[in-house]
């Protein structure tokens, strides 16, 4: 009884969501910020995290001893959780400072994972973002794309955000939405469905962040410093084990699917249709050569659109901007082999 109780519920709130999509969504998101202790823990780098006087603001460093993150003292089954973030300024090559959901220490073959990985860059070059979904241990076939950004993420904070509902996923840079996820039947286990915890971590990506593995973390620009503030968790505790919710478990999902940041409305569909056209440079769903039996079933192709992009899944019109005058030049590294097939960003 107790199950078909759960699914009962769970179709009555799917109805929901999917009435709430002519609702338009505020033009920003009220969403409650917490203090580093009440939600999370340091995770590695003892000295390299370091707290702001009030508690709400955290700096990660990367230096030639070690880089530091930290987590949730909890896991979550579903939610939106959020971080303003301002990544490491001049030379960053080989720096991955990633934001993202994972229950890989519970479950270390069949983990799931929602990730904002930022991918450092050479000079002249440009920071990269790249996002990552993974269920049940699928990243021999992971689902990634990566984007551009519209600004220079060092100078200011910008807030990246992820919306994890049972029947979707939504990644957003600042108010915008830049990636859905829509939990389709033939995903299988390849949608994340199990408790996770929340991470922030910066660490030395040279193998492959930057070019493959061409251009690697240079010690001589560190320490590299990433600010995280405007920590945001809103959703249910729950036991990574047993994968259940601890309480009130039935109005935090309802009060999640409704909320404006889990529904997606016309406008905002709109909204990350432009921004992908504008700044998407890689999406798993046209690259033909890894996976040559086509597209994974969520994906929302169209002819025309493949036009844009190459068989590898690369874009043929959202390039690099030009090297800024003046700038300087960073010197070549030895090329290295390349450590993630699946990872090409400058």
């Amino acid at each position: 009884m107790a199950a078909k109780a759960r699914v009962s519920l769970t179709g009555l709130l799917v109805a929901a969501t999917w009435a709430c999509l002519s609702v338009v969504a505020a033009s920003a998101f009220d969403v409650p910020t917490v203090a580093f202790e009440e939600r999370f823990s340091p995770l590695f780098g003892d000295g390299n995290l370091v707290r702001s006087s009030d508690d709400r603001s955290v700096r990660l460093l990367l230096d030639h001893r070690s880089g530091s993150g930290f987590v949730s003292s909890d896991y979550y089954l579903h939610g939106f959780f959020s971080a303003s973030i301002k990544l490491p300024k001049d030379y960053t090559a080989g720096v991955v400072v990633a934001f993202y959901l994972s229950n890989g220490d519970v479950y270390e073959k069949t983990h799931d994972e929602l990730d904002f990985e930022f991918l450092g860059r050479r000079w002249g070059g440009q920071w990269r973002v790249q996002t990552n979904v993974y269920g049940n241990g699928s990243t021999s076939h992971g689902r990634e794309e990566r984007y551009l950004l519209p600004f220079d993420p060092t100078l200011e904070v910008h807030s990246y955000s992820v919306l994890w509902a049972p029947t979707h996923i939504i990644f957003y840079i600042d108010d915008t939405p830049i990636r859905e996820v829509i939990r389709h039947p033939d995903m299988g286990g390849d949608f994340p469905a199990k408790p996770m915890a929340v991470y922030a971590t910066v660490w030395d990506g040279s193998a492959w962040a930057t070019d493959g593995g061409k251009y690697k973390v240079n010690y001589k620009y560190a320490p590299f410093a990433s600010d995280f503030s405007e920590l945001t968790i809103v959703g249910s505790r729950a036991d990574p084990v047993l994968r259940v919710p601890r309480r009130h478990a039935h109005q935090d999902l309802l009060g999640l699917m409704t909320a404006d940041y889990a529904v997606m409305t016309p406008q905002k569909r709109a909204a990350m249709r432009a921004f992908r056209a504008r700044q998407m440079t890689y999406t798993v769903c046209y690259d033909a050569v890894r996976y040559a039996d086509g597209p994974f079933p969520e994906c929302d192709n169209s002819d025309e659109e493949r036009e844009s992009f190459s068989a590898w899944g690369d874009s043929k019109t959202v390039v690099m901007r030009p090297r800024a005058r003046g700038r300087r030049r960073g010197r070549k590294a030895g090329a290295g082999a390349r450590g993630r097939a699946d990872v090409s960003s400058s």
